[in-house]
């Protein structure tokens, strides 16, 4: 019986090997007669198509299929070309959708990258049935699938939500800041309109790069007026108006020689930045803008007191938020509409300055631009301009990328070494320096002053040199009001006034000779008599308000 069984399976492991046999052999001349169709190149967008003269021997398709399943031996060889020429163009076809995604992709408009891939591949469905040029389709379908995943994969970067335009919408607070720069404020948006030409290429790059709305290019006309040195109030700097804190946040760092709030391209990277991680919080462009300016703790403190039933959008939370913010987001908006249509509101907009092509060479002395600037040709003004973040318009005493407009780089490096080498200057604040920038262009600046006990409207008008009129103007109080000890007053000084009493104030600071201790008995004229003053020269170095003077008391005395 165990003999029977064994013939048996002989007998069927036998005739499986005569059937299998032409299978096997019609596979192997697939192998080696089947010539690739596709040339797959190291970059997708120089992959070509191979093609080649089909043979005398070639036969229909048909035909081919028929001698498959009659396994004859004299016609088991499958043609190399054996695929139409419709099927052929297909194949042409996804390749220029390929090279056409490739570009769309550098450029940075993901979303119709992918639509370009997908109708790639939809085409390449369409060849199924080809086995002539499987391979090559599954190739090149491989391809198409990776550079989907790499274009998700790069959109991981780009902000999510609604990454469209920010909506153009038109009623009265739009209306009133287009007003404002008709008005008043039209030579500052002319100004800041042609400022703006230096700027545009690299900030419209980078905003496209990361897949915001253009329109954001226009927010530093709102912030700056495009003046890559604009100092707030608030301390904030630069064109996109950073506080120093915020600054940080985002990678711009800050020492006695650079600001980096100051470099356009670093400052707009950081800004960028910010925007998309407060689009992440909000989802909506305006309510964005509005925590740019106010912080965005502010603006969640206003939705969180907005019923339930409210929307979060921002002219829901308009009236809620600060004044300033809330002219803020209209402001922009009015720019936008005046940038769109600038003949529809009466301005002639066709000049822009042209961006300045440059190049970086390595420098490691301190030296003053003003010097560089001398000893190669180079203008002073744009020279500054390019590196903008140099606080004190001195090379640090460190290695350091210097900006040259491209033209004038072999000329530096022929005088490098004859520029001389500068002194570490004393640190000087942003803030002094832009003081110091309105006292020589006589501007109006605003001081606190803390009320003092004793003081009056006179005595502090004076101290100023201005009227008391200015002062009551400035701070709303009427004539016969109180002065409140510890509160603070706005002094409009003139530049030139604030210089002359900051000068008087070094001059008085250098006349000290000495310094005396009040014993007991003295009175401030014995110790003016003493030292051949007057009690009024004594008290007013030492902001003395009355004639009172107390034991051990330390007295500058002139």
């Amino acid at each position: 019986m165990i003999k029977i069984k064994d013939n048996y399976v002989a007998y069927i492991i036998i005739f499986s090997f005569i059937f299998a046999f032409p299978f096997f052999s019609y596979a192997q001349n697939i192998a080696n007669n089947v010539k690739p169709v596709l040339i797959a190149a190291a970059e997708v967008t120089k992959q070509t198509i191979k093609k080649e003269n089909p043979s005398a021997n070639e036969v229909n398709p048909k035909k081919e299929d028929s001698s498959f399943f009659n396994f004859n031996s004299s016609d088991n060889s499958l043609q190399p070309n054996g695929v139409s020429e419709e099927k052929q163009d297909i194949m042409e076809k996804a390749l220029e959708l390929l090279e056409t995604a490739d570009k769309l992709s550098k450029n940075g408009d993901f979303e119709k990258t992918l639509d370009t891939l997908d109708e790639a591949y939809s085409l390449l469905i369409d060849v199924n049935g080809d086995t002539a040029i499987a391979q090559e389709k599954d190739d090149l379908r491989l391809l198409i699938s990776k550079r989907i995943l790499a274009v998700y994969s790069s959109k991981q970067m780009v902000i999510k939500g609604k990454n469209s335009e920010i909506p153009l919408v038109m009623n009265a607070d739009i209306e009133k800041e287009i007003c404002l720069f008709q008005g008043p404020e039209r030579e500052n948006f002319i100004a800041a309109y042609q400022r703006s030409g230096l700027y545009r290429p690299v900030i419209v790059k980078a905003l496209r790069k990361a897949g915001i709305p253009e329109e954001f290019f226009w927010l530093p006309l709102v912030e700056s007026f495009f003046k890559i040195n604009a100092y707030s109030r608030a301390r904030a700097l630069g064109l996109w108006q950073f506080i120093p804190s915020t600054g940080y946040k985002f990678g711009l760092s800050r020492d006695e020689w650079i600001d980096e709030r100051m470099d356009v391209h670093k400052s707009t990277q950081a800004a960028i930045a910010y925007l998309k991680e407060l689009h992440n919080m909000f989802g909506d462009w305006l309510t964005v803008l509005a925590a740019y300016n106010c912080g965005e703790g502010r603006v969640l403190r206003v939705i969180s007191r907005q019923k339930i039933d409210y929307l979060d959008g921002f002219w829901d939370l308009y009236r809620q938020l600060p004044n300033e913010t809330a002219r803020y987001v209209p402001r922009l908006l009015a720019t936008l509409h005046i940038v769109k249509d600038p003949q529809k509101y009466g301005f002639n907009l066709d000049n822009t300055e042209k961006p300045i092509n440059f190049e970086t060479v390595k420098v490691n002395k301190i030296m003053k631009l003003k010097d560089i600037a001398e000893k190669t040709g180079v203008s002073e003004e744009e020279l500054c301009l390019l590196n903008s973040e140099l606080r004190q318009k001195m090379t640090p005493d460190r290695e350091y990328d210097l900006k040259l407009p491209e033209e004038y780089v072999d000329k530096f490096n022929l005088v490098a070494n004859d520029i001389p080498t500068s002194e570490k200057p004393q640190l000087c604040s942003v803030r002094t320096a832009y003081i110091k920038h309105r006292i020589k262009r006589g501007e109006t600046l605003y001081i606190k002053h803390r009320i003092k006990r004793g003081e009056t409207l006179y005595s502090i008008a004076r101290k100023y040199h201005v009227s008391v009129s200015q002062i009551l103007s400035h701070n709303r109080l009427g004539s016969k009001r109180m002065l409140i000890q510890g509160k603070r007053l706005t002094i409009p000084v003139k530049g030139k006034n604030y210089a002359s009493r900051n000068n008087k104030k070094q001059h008085q600071a250098k006349t000290f000779s000495s310094k005396y201790k009040v014993r007991g008995g003295d009175t401030l004229s014995m110790i003016a008599g003493r030292f051949e003053s007057s009690p009024f020269q004594i008290k007013e170095l030492n902001n003395l308000k009355t004639n009172k003077i107390y034991i051990g008391q330390i007295l500058r005395i002139p």
